[in-house]
This record gives structure tokens, C-alpha cells and sequence, in this order.
């Protein structure tokens, strides 16, 4: 097995700093421009003529992007391309294959950071420290882990008896045919690691980014080729989801679905998928992290300021747009009697604004879908007898998306912004009673259909030990005495179940082996010469 990868270190982009002068000489020089994206098939730039543009969220006047879309022809030309690339991927080797991901990995630890940082910073309206955990940390974490992971499967999946006269080996085969990843917005590591992991071990694919990230995707495709991605084995199509899951699933050669996005089109795929079955050449792999409604359980013993924080960052870190942001909290009635003054402070000194300044903590949510969305919550919470607010409410969409940190307090467990999944800058706390610790952990575990993250802050290891297990099946990453969100690659594979996704673990060698179809070989060494059995002689 090759040595074991370390996490990419994080930049502090500290004032004075040279990656601070850097990113910032980026961030203006891609301002400067309006780029043409392509379609990418085959290897080839094809330019469709039909367009829309990418805007800054933040300054929603400011395009920074023509996107050609793809039509049904690019979609069917991109299937192909995948199924026709294939044999000669999977010829060139487990480590050939790996090299050119950890090229990817080089590149953007090196010259291509700033560049992937500020398409980011610009795209998804991200600040420099988020940009930098995600678009350039966690990708090069994903790459380098994967190929490190995959390394290991031959090894690991060998079979463990081979009698006298017999070997037996396991083959690690990718997926016969293409996988097809739908990639969200919010992260620019996610939307490249769903094409680029199957695509280490072995499996060609689609790639459909996001629509509010379709700059800082083309980046990393670019990227990619660079480092010598041979043509065809991940094609890049901007486009209509409908349309390229119509072609696409409907292939016979579709072999698997990589998906991050909203639990109601995940499970809508999953049916068309069951719909499209007689016409497939083999059970396709579906493997998705879809919705959280991510929640903080306080014990009146908890470390007051630690919660604090873990509220504040966990909420409202990158406006609240993670799939494990922080979106509802159990909180003591005697704990939240001595944090929500300060907590409400804290928050008010939150700045917001353009991502080039760099005092600002938050930014602008994606788009206008996003902010009506959100602003409604608000507004309805406002005007409903359980529900206060108490810190923030306020929204613009004059200049970019904003919305202000809010902080809603309810009386009602089961209030539509304590149950339903936001994705913005919206934090709803539930407040009880100090003795009703138990039961409020029954109300956690029932409340939402997610099951993504979770944290309990308690100081009593007793304490802790009864949320972990009440709120076993609650969420696939739990944390102790921690925010619910920032998980890194290699130390906390990410993933939830019920509505929040099948829980293959991204950042772990779980998600890769969805992505295999291994072959049993038995190599036969004394090779039989009489057909007969010893029971069928005769008794003497």
C-alpha cells in the first residue's frame, strides 16, 4: 500500500500575507473578464450557442461568465464519449490512473490554487477561508486519499483461502458503463470529487454541474485536463438536469448515479431510475447525500461559551448553504438564560458583505430562488404566535442576496423552521425545561426525516454517552462537544441515512467501493483428469 497521505494544510491568508496579495490580484483579474464555458466532450470545447449567464451573488449585476448548454445531441455524444473512453482508462492501470489524480492534486496545492479560490470566492460568493478549506484543502484531500484508498483494495479484497492445487484472486473492476454526477453548488470539492472518484477506479462518466456553479467547475475541469485526464472519461455538460437525466438514464450503458442535492430530486431520480431498469445493462450503483436538518442538543452541563460558538459558526458559516450546517437547537432553559445575551452580541458583530473584503464573515446566499426561499421562513416565523425573533430577520437583494444571521426562538418542537430544511443563515432554538434532558432527545430523533449531523454538548461523559446512543440513527456524523459541520477528509467520512442520503461516506474508501464490481478468479493448478468421485465406489 503507498504511504499514507497527511491533510493539505490550511492558508491563513493573514493581512501582509503573500497568498493574501495573491488571491486578491485574482479575484480582480477575474472580475476583469466575462468567460465563454464550454461543454467539454470528448475532450473537445464544444460551444452549443445556446447561453446563460454566471453572476457574482454578491453583486448580482456583475456577470463574470456566457455558459453554453448542452442539447440533447451533446448530452447523447457525452454518453458516448464516456462508453468509448473506458476500455483504454481501465487499460492504463490502477497507478497510471492515480498519477494523474495526484498531478490534479499538485497543481492545485501550487499554481492553480488562487485561481480555484477566487473562482469560487466569485462564483458561490464564498470568503477566502471557506474558499480555501473547500475548493483547494478538500479536493486535494479527496484526490490524494482516493488514489490512496484504491490502492489498497486489491490487497484488501483478496480472497482468504486458496487450497492446495487452487489460487484464487479477486479482480477490482470498475462499473461496466458511465456514471452520472450531479454536483451541488455549495462546494466546489464536492462537485469535483463525485465524477473524479469513480473515475480512479476505473469508471468513465457525465458530469451535470450545478447551475450556480457552473465558473468554478469549468476551472477544475480544466484543471483536470490539464494534469492529462485523456479525453472522454469525464465529460463536462452545463445543462437542463431534466434533460440530461431523461438521456442519460435511459441509456443502456448508464452504470451509476453520484449525486449531492435536495432529498426530493434524489428520490425522483431513484424512481426514474427503477422506471428505466428493463432497458439497462446492469443494476445501476445510486449512491446520494442529500438534505440535513442539522441539530445541537445542549445539556444544562455543558460548556456555555463553547455552545456559543458552535452556534454562531455552525449556523452561520458560509450563510448557513452546507448540507451539516447547524439549523436547529435543544437548548436548557437555564443555559439559554445565560448565553443569549452574549450570543446575540457575538452575532451582532458579524460583518457582511463583498467576499474581497476580508473582515467580512459572511457573505451573499446563491440566488434569488435561494433568498425568496428563505426570506419566506423568515416571514412566516415572524408572524406565528410560537415563534420569536430574536436576533436578525432582515433581508436585501438590491446590491447581492443578502440575509441577516437570524436567530428564531420557539415554543413548538415541531415548528415548520425546527423540522424543515432552510439551507440559509437561520438558526431556530428549542428551549426546555432542565429535567426533561431524555425526553428531548426522543423529540430530536423524531423531528426531522434527516439524519445527516448532529452534536450534544455536555460535560458528563454519562450525558454524552446517553445521546450517542438515543440519537444513534439520528446522524451519520456525530459530534461531541463540536459545531455539526466541518468534516475533513480521512478523519470524519462524511455521510448521513434516512432522508439525508445513502451514507457511502465521501473522504473514506466506503464511497469508493460503490464504484467497483469485482470478479472472483479461480486458477486451477492440478487441473482434474477423471471425471469420477471417490463415494461412487463400491462397497467391498
Amino acid at each position: 500500500m503507498s504511504e499514507q497521505p497527511t491533510n493539505e494544510p490550511i492558508l491563513g491568508y493573514a493581512p501582509g500575507s503573500s497568498e493574501r496579495e495573491s488571491l486578491m490580484e485574482e479575484i480582480d483579474r477575474q472580475l476583469s473578464e466575462v468567460i465563454e464555458i464550454p461543454c467539454i466532450i470528448n475532450g473537445e470545447e464544444v460551444y452549443t450557442g445556446t447561453t446563460t449567464t454566471q453572476v457574482v451573488p454578491h453583486d448580482h449585476g456583475h456577470v463574470i461568465a456566457r455558459v453554453h448548454l448542452a442539447g440533447r445531441d451533446q448530452i447523447e455524444a457525452a454518453c458516448e464519449a464516456a462508453v468509448n473512453a473506458q476500455g483504454e482508462w481501465i487499460g492504463i492501470g490502477l497507478e497510471a490512473r492515480c498519477e494523474i489524480f495526484e498531478r490534479c492534486a499538485d497543481l492545485l496545492a501550487g499554481d492553480w490554487r488562487m485561481r480555484v479560490n477566487a473562482a469560487t470566492m466569485l462564483n458561490q460568493s464564498k470568503t477566502a477561508f471557506q474558499a480555501e478549506i473547500d475548493a483547494a484543502c478538500e479536493l486535494i484531500d479527496f484526490w490524494r486519499f482516493n488514489c490512496h484508498y484504491a490502492r489498497g483494495f486489491h490487497d484488501d479484497f483478496q480472497p482468504l483461502v486458496s487450497p492446495e492445487g487452487v489460487l484464487n484472486t479477486t479482480d477490482i473492476r470498475p462499473l461496466e458503463g458511465f456514471v452520472l454526477s450531479i454536483t451541488p453548488f455549495n462546494f466546489s470539492s464536492i462537485a469535483a470529487n463525485l465524477p473524479s472518484a469513480p473515475a480512479i477506479v476505473g469508471c468513465t462518466g457525465v458530469w451535470k454541474p450545478s447551475r450556480n456553479s457552473y465558473l468554478s467547475n469549468y476551472v477544475l475541469m480544466q484543471l483536470m485536463l490539464e494534469a492529462g485526464l485523456p479525453p472522454g472519461v469525464i465529460n463536462f455538460l452545463p445543462g437542463s438536469g431534466a434533460e440530461i437525466t431523461e438521456v442519460a438514464l435511459s441509456n443502456p450503458d448508464f452504470a451509476g448515479l453520484h449525486f449531492t442535492g435536495s432529498t426530493a430530486t434524489f428520490q425522483g431520480l431513484w424512481q426514474e431510475i427503477g422506471m428505466a431498469l428493463p432497458g439497462l445493462r446492469s443494476y445501476p450503483r445510486i449512491v446520494g447525500e442529500t438534505g440535513g436538518k442539522d441539530f445541537v442538543v445542549a445539556h444544562p452541563d455543558c460548556d456555555r461559551r463553547g455552545l456559543l460558538v458552535a452556534l454562531l459558526r455552525g449556523s452561520f458559516e458560509y450563510q448557513g448553504q452546507k448540507c451539516s450546517a447547524a439549523s436547529r437547537a435543544y437548548v436548557p432553559r437555564s443555559v439559554w438564560e445565560g448565553i443569549s445575551e452574549d450570543l446575540i452580541t457575538e452575532i451582532g458583530k458579524i460583518k457582511m458583505g463583498d467576499a474581497r473584503d476580508f473582515t467580512n464573515f459572511m457573505t451573499a446566499v446563491i440566488d434569488k430562488r435561494a433568498f425568496d426561499k428563505i426570506s419566506g421562513y423568515i416571514d412566516r416565523a415572524s408572524k406565528r404566535d410560537t415563534c420569536e425573533i430574536v436576533c436578525g430577520g432582515g433581508y436585501d437583494d438590491s446590491v447581492g442576496y443578502f440575509i441577516e444571521p437570524t436567530v428564531i426562538v420557539t415554543t413548538d418542537p415541531d415548528s415548520e423552521s425546527m423540522i424543515e430544511e432552510i439551507f440559509g443563515p437561520v438558526l431556530t432554538v428549542y428551549l426546555y425545561d432542565d429535567e426533561d434532558f431524555e425526553s428531548v432527545l426522543e423529540v430530536c430523533d423524531k423531528a426531522s426525516p434527516y439524519a445527516l449531523t448532529g452534536s450534544i454538548f455536555s460535560s458528563s461523559e454519562e450525558n454524552v454517552q446517553k445521546a450517542y446512543e438515543a440519537l444513534r440513527f439520528t446522524a451519520g456524523n456525530f459530534y461531541i462537544n463540536d459545531k455539526p459541520t466541518g468534516a475533513v477528509v480521512a478523519q470524519q467520512p462524511f455521510g448521513g441515512a434516512r432522508a439525508s442520503g445513502t451514507n457511502d461516506k465521501a473522504g473514506g474508501p466506503l464511497n469508493l467501493l460503490r464504484w467497483i464490481s469485482p470478479r472472483s478468479v479461480k486458477r486451477t493448478l492440478d487441473i482434474p483428469q477423471d471425471w469420477k468421485y471417490p463415494f461412487m465406489g463400491a462397497d467391498e
